[in-house]
């Protein structure tokens, strides 16, 4: 019986050779066999390639063998002639959709090259592609972001167009440890980073638009203790230990308003990447955490753009596509503060000025004094998007970021009016050209050339005298960056590269009476040699990264080593371990030479490391994670230590005993940060805790260990945020213990020199100012005015309950009364604020 059956299966066959031939070599050859002629369209048999059937056959089983195969008919017009006809629904160009397998999304700009011919199809917006050319040859389907496919052209001969779905090369090797953190838009992935996406970022509270320092400031173990940009601390850091890059251009600049709006356009950024710890071995500096910044897309986008407002500044974003191989990308912002005085801009006034020349003079209190200030910021930037070929990208970006504030200051005495004017400007410039090449599916490379500037300088008119003071402080930091990515295996990927930068800053300070000029200008120049080797597992439960950075410092001719690993393991799908650990340098640092320094507004100025008294900043930095995620529910706890070696004191902002000692230390920080996160439908609903210890240690200083100025002992901050089709609402609340502070011993100054009086501490930072606690609320509704419209509106309140807390104090001299008088700064009182926001 089975060998019957054997028998007659097996004239039905293919040949055993098992090579396929075009179809229309194969009629030809069973015509010749067979003396039989074949009417046929060529075009509807020119996608067909078979493994010819058997020799032994018979004609109709031949014919039945080609109908299975290809769903072709065969009509016998006579006994010579016979007719191929196809399927009418099957007369079409051969077409389908490339979506991302994980998102279901559109794959845009991806290539489809029919082996073997020049003719290709590109995908556009919804991911669909149409090929010309029917062919029985392979289709080769190639884009940046995902793995190369290569798919038989009968796949797409069906009658309606069918979905290819892609893997993503990104995905594949940055897997995520949870989608939604926090709110929708932000992710932690598996490699221990933290990615925000501006662009599809939910509400978060106090916030009316996804403003990008504020919105890291919501991640554990990130805080500032003043409600500033521009002091913020990772885990216990100073501002200038954290590395921020925008497109590859340092920020040496983070915030308008000295520091209470970030300094970038939140409705530009494509992807921010945030790493606190084991950082990749191409990122030098930022030995707290490094902020990346990127705009750059890998497809040539459609022409979009947006138009907004709210009660500080106006804005615009325009990506116009200017070829099929091209875009141009402009975006700008400016307050209108010198125009027109809104709630926002006065609580916003009131913070930034206190205890400034703006707001406060105390020589004479008997003396009217007036004052009037002009204040706006802009920032602005340009990107240039050009695709060479198929396989290579040129990106070439600009930003421009400025802070203006011009003070008129007048006083009547004996009948006479005195007037002074005094300004402050900051100013950066910066400029960056990437070109990316993808030589192949497993190899591709990058080169960057880039450049920042930095400025900041004013010039302080007394009214007291007919003193002027300048001070004026620039960075230019420049430099070049290669790198090489190499897909091993699909375990493995090696990665290497090389970086040159040279920074020079300088520091000016010039006063007319009595004469004094001071210039300094320092330059370093650095070199590395990168290498960093990934491994993916198969079963997706291991992954991990292990990377050296060998530094060269030119002018000290000093060689630092630096290794970084990340390693993830995954126990179950719902529960993995995470361990990081890096070291770190950096040679730029921020110092307080004088606390009147421009203005007293930004007292901090940049200065490099000369490897005597201001020495290079050295970390290492270890931290173990647990990650619980299931049935909504995320849970995550990160126990890490920390020490920064190399800090000065004029780095720290003392203001106390310790105020003028210029000496250089340690500081040494452990803790604790934990989450608990849960989804409820369309709300989401998080508490997160912090706990740091972080102590000095100065070994010339008399009390030699003692806390940090920026530590926060105990941090909690939670939300409620509700997404619900077009409406979203989110409250939240913060507490944490307020940061350390010196009190006086006593309000009777001392008198070390007897012309001198001073004020005498208690042991350094040995108090704590008042719990810090504040509540804010944001609320937002979408209407849709199109298809690729959307007008936007909404409204936020920091500070709902309006309590007012001092998030610094001082002590100084009252020249009129002889006593300590404590001077403190207050928070952010309420502060409403509106947007409206037009997307097309």
């Amino acid at each position: 019986m089975i060998f019957s059956l054997f028998v007659i299966v097996l004239p039905l066959r293919a040949q055993d050779n098992g090579k396929t031939i075009l179809l229309k070599k194969i009629l030809e050859n069973i015509g010749k066999t067979h003396e039989v002629n074949f009417n046929y369209i060529e075009e509807e048999i020119a996608i067909f390639k078979l493994i010819p059937p058997s020799n032994s056959a018979t004609l109709q089983e031949k014919l039945n063998y080609i109908s299975e195969k290809t769903q072709l008919k065969f009509e016998f017009i006579s006994e010579k002639y016979i007719s191929v006809i196809n399927n009418q629904k099957l007369d079409k160009p051969l077409c389908g959709y490339l979506l991302d397998k994980e998102t279901k999304e559109p794959i845009q700009n991806a290539t489809l090259l029919v082996s073997g011919t020049n003719s290709y199809a590109i995908t556009n917006e919804i991911g669909f592609f149409e090929l010309k050319t029917k062919s029985a040859n392979t289709i080769e389907i190639s884009h940046l972001n995902y793995k190369s496919e290569i798919i038989q052209s009968s796949f797409l001969y069906v009658e309606s167009c069918p979905t290819i779905y892609l893997k993503s090369i990104i995905n594949d090797l940055e897997p995520v440890v949870t989608t939604l953190f926090l709110t929708k838009g932000i992710s932690k992935k598996r490699e221990g980073t933290y990615e925000i996406k501006p662009k599809k970022i939910g509400l978060l509270p106090g916030l009316t638009e996804p403003d990008i320092f504020q919105t890291m400031q919501q991640i554990p173990g990130i805080n500032a203790t003043d409600e500033s940009i521009s002091n913020t601390s990772v885990r216990g850091g100073t501002h200038d230990q954290n590395l921020f890059l925008w497109n590859g251009i340092r920020l040496y600049q983070t915030g308008h308003f000295f520091g209470l709006i970030s300094s970038l356009n939140p409705n530009l950024a494509h992807k921010i990447n945030i790493a606190k710890n084991g950082t990749s071995a191409f990122y030098g500096d930022g030995v707290s955490s490094s902020v990346l910044i990127s705009t750059h897309t890998d497809s040539i986008e459609n022409t979009t753009g947006a138009v907004g407002f709210n009660l500080i500044n106006a804005d615009f974003y325009a990506k116009v596509k200017t070829s099929k191989k091209s875009n141009i990308e402009i975006s700008g912002r400016r307050s209108y503060t010198d125009l027109i005085t809104s709630p926002t801009y006065k609580s916003y006034f009131d913070k930034i000025f206190q205890n400034t020349i703006v707001t406060n003079y105390f020589d004479n209190q008997n003396i009217k004094y007036n004052s009037k200030e002009d204040f706006y910021f802009y920032d602005f930037t340009v990107q240039y998007h050009q695709k060479i070929k198929q396989k290579t990208d040129l990106f070439v970006d600009i930003l421009s970021i400025s802070n203006v504030l011009d003070i008129f200051q007048t006083k009547t005495e004996n009948n006479i009016t005195i007037s002074k004017n005094s300004c402050l400007e900051h100013q950066t410039y910066g400029a960056n050209a990437l070109l990316r090449t993808n030589w192949n599916a497993k190899n591709s490379s990058e080169i960057s050339i880039y450049a920042s500037y930095y400025n900041i300088n004013s010039e302080n008119e007394s009214i007291e005298s007919n003193q002027i003071f300048n001070q004026e402080n620039t960075i230019l930091d420049t430099g070049i960056k290669l790198q090489n990515n190499h897909i091993l295996s699909d375990n493995f990927t090696f990665r290497n590269g090389y970086q040159f930068n040279e920074i020079g800053v300088r520091n000016v300070d010039i006063v007319n009476t009595p004469v004094f000029s001071r210039k300094i200008k320092e330059v370093l120049k650095n070199h590395a040699l990168i290498a960093e080797l990934n491994y993916y597992s198969v079963n997706d439960k291991f992954n991990g990264r292990i990377g050296f950075r060998q530094n060269y410092i030119q002018e000290f001719s000093t060689f630092i080593f630096e290794p970084r690993i990340q390693l993830n393991y995954k126990f179950t799908p719902f529960f993995q371990l995470e361990i990081m650990g890096e070291s770190k340098h950096q040679t730029t640092s921020q110092i307080v030479d004088l606390q009147q320094d421009f203005l007293g507004i930004e007292k901090r100025r940049w200065t490099l490391s000369n490897n005597e008294d201001i020495p290079i900043v050295k970390s290492n930095q270890a931290s173990l994670g647990l990650t619980f995620n299931k049935n909504n529910w995320l849970l995550t706890l990160e126990n890490f230590y920390k020490k920064v070696d190399g800090i000065t004191s004029m780095s720290q902002g003392f203001q106390n005993q310790y105020e003028f000692v210029k000496t250089s230390g340690n500081y040494t920080v452990y803790g604790t940060e934990f989450l608990i996160q849960k989804q409820f439908r369309h709300i989401t609903s998080w508490v997160s805790y912090t706990f740091q210890e972080n102590n000095y240690e100065f070994k010339t200083l008399n009390a030699k260990a003692f806390p940090n100025n920026f530590e926060i002992k105990h941090h909690i901050k939670s939300a409620i945020i509700s997404d619900f089709k077009n409406i979203k609402l989110a409250i939240g609340a913060q507490w944490f213990t307020g940061k350390p502070t010196t009190l006086p011993i006593s309000t009777t100054p001392i008198y070390t020199n007897p012309e001198t009086p001073a004020v005498g501490y208690q042991a350094p930072n040995s108090s704590n100012l008042e719990d810090y606690f504040q509540v804010n609320f944001s609320g937002s509704y979408a209407f849709n005015m199109g298809k690729k419209s959307k007008l936007n509106l909404g409204f936020s309140i920091q500070n709902v309950l309006n309590n007012k807390i001092s998030v610094n104090q001082h002590y100084r001299i009252n020249n009129n009364t002889n006593i300590v008088e404590q001077v403190n700064t207050s928070s952010l009182e309420r502060t409403p604020n509106a947007f409206l926001r037009f997307t097309f």
